[in-house]
């Protein structure tokens, strides 16, 4: 059995994922989409299901029909209890398997900005391992709504579904916790246009400060959701 990652660019990899399932000698791969890796068809074999960040939304499956391949791997994950973690767009396709709806939200949310759980969360055995109040990295333009039968479980002032369970470990993360200095760096160097757009630099997001102090919570966030894929 093995965790499957799905990686949607070069430049979003697992990071502190991968680190978490290393830790706990789980068996992984990742599956570059950008590459041209075919989505997997079916759970079979698979224990645990991440979905990575990216550029495109759910509207552009004309150009990316990897994207509903991808839901349709959630869907039939979900189905049979396998566990699944999706960051910023990878929680966009889970909120939109679950019936969610996904779309701009009239701003761009980029920066480090603070996030809060809600009581919810504090209780959530997986999101309970990140502090009340927390400053990640957000990156997203669009915005989901609460799937029916989902918990909420963080928000931020600008956006209120930050994070989300479904079930027992189905969990949808719209920020970054994942990324150290290196791989927001070259986020930075990717997407110039975004970063402008929000007023920010290279230099004000790859701030190792704020990498550095989400770095602990985080790695406990992801050692959390990895334990549920045993």
């Amino acid at each position: 059995m093995t965790v499957v990652v799905l990686q949607h660019v070069a430049v979003e990899g697992p990071g502190r994922v991968g680190q978490a399932l290393e830790r706990a000698g789980r068996m992984w791969r990742v599956v570059r989409l950008f590459d041209g890796d075919p989505v997997p068809v079916g759970p079979t074999g698979i224990d645990g299901l991440v979905l990575m960040g990216g550029p495109m939304g759910l509207a552009d499956t004309h150009e990316f029909p990897h994207l509903g391949l991808e839901q349709d791997l959630i869907a039939d994950c979900l189905a049979v209890d396998v566990p699944v973690l999706g960051i910023c767009l990878g929680s966009q396709l889970l909120a939109a398997t679950l019936g969610g709806t996904v779309g701009p939200s009239g701003s761009l949310e980029l920066g480090w900005y603070p996030t809060t759980l809600t009581v919810d969360g504090a209780a959530d055995p997986v999101t309970g391992q990140l502090p009340p109040e927390f400053v990640p990295l957000h990156w997203h333009g669009d915005a989901v709504t609460l799937p029916d039968d989902a918990t909420l479980l963080a928000s931020s002032e600008q956006t209120r579904v930050q994070a989300f369970r479904h079930g027992r470990a189905a969990y949808g993360l719209l920020f970054h916790l994942e990324a150290d200095v290196a791989q927001v760096a070259a986020m930075a160097t990717q997407f110039p246009d975004e970063v402008a757009r929000a007023g920010s630099t290279g230099l004000d997001l790859a701030d190792s400060q704020r990498v550095a102090a989400i770095e602990a919570p985080a790695d406990r966030f992801f050692d959390a959701w990895v334990a549920l894929t045993a």
